[in-house]
């Protein structure tokens, strides 16, 4: 996941970006910043755990991410987007529609992702084993939660797909930037400078004028 967030971090030059991890408990690991440096090297920095590894807490990540983003200016309310991305169900905390119901209050635009595999195999003491690592992914309260904002679900079941999919979120969510006009320039200087040579021409012209006629 690292791997596909970081590339899409970078794109998103012009953007102020957070980043939250949220496991037993919702955790701000970067507050919003400009500064895509530090983001990607919080990112990096983050470890499956950190969070707390045994519960799942959405709610309180949509929760933290509402505080957050409530008190942006207001020429950037219209932006105010959350990635929410799990492989879980919401099991601690706050109730995940309930804090997106808090998000479209103030108009936050929620997308999330599901992400895991449908299938892999897995070693264990009766041999080789296929698992469903997604057996536990709540996708109805995912759908949901995009649907209550405006935003949309996206499924990955690897990062192939992952990659894909915040391909199309750089697209649906244009990067802002201050309008530029561009106007046609013309140096219009020249007319009273030109002025002011010739009335210092002729300043000279009569002072000399004068004491040539000894007046």
């Amino acid at each position: 996941v690292k791997t596909v967030n970081a590339p899409f971090i970078e794109k998103r030059e012009g953007d102020r970006l957070g980043l939250i991890l949220f496991g037993e408990r919702a955790y701000l690991q970067t507050p919003l910043t400009y500064d895509h440096k530090t983001i990607q090297q919080m990112l990096l920095e983050s470890l499956i755990g950190l969070a707390g590894e045994k519960q799942t807490a959405i709610g309180d990540a949509i929760g933290l991410a509402v505080k957050r983003l409530k008190d942006l200016p207001a020429e950037q309310s219209d932006s105010r987007v959350l990635i929410l991305l799990t492989d879980g169900a919401n099991n601690a905390g706050i109730d995940p529609i309930t804090a997106a119901g808090l998000a479209k209050q103030i108009g936050i635009k929620i997308y999330t992702i599901g992400f895991g595999a449908d299938e892999m195999m897995v070693r264990s003491f009766f041999g080789r084993q296929r698992v469903n690592p997604s057996k536990d992914l709540d996708e109805a309260t995912l759908k949901n939660i995009a649907s209550q904002t405006g935003g949309r679900y996206f499924r990955a079941r690897d990062t192939s797909e992952l990659a894909k999919i915040y391909k199309v979120l750089d697209e649906m969510e244009p990067i802002e930037s201050d309008e530029q006009t561009y106007r046609p320039s013309k140096a219009l200087y020249y007319w009273p400078l030109s002025m002011a040579f010739v009335l210092a021409l002729l300043i000279l012209l009569y002072r000399y004028y004068r004491g040539a006629h000894g007046e």
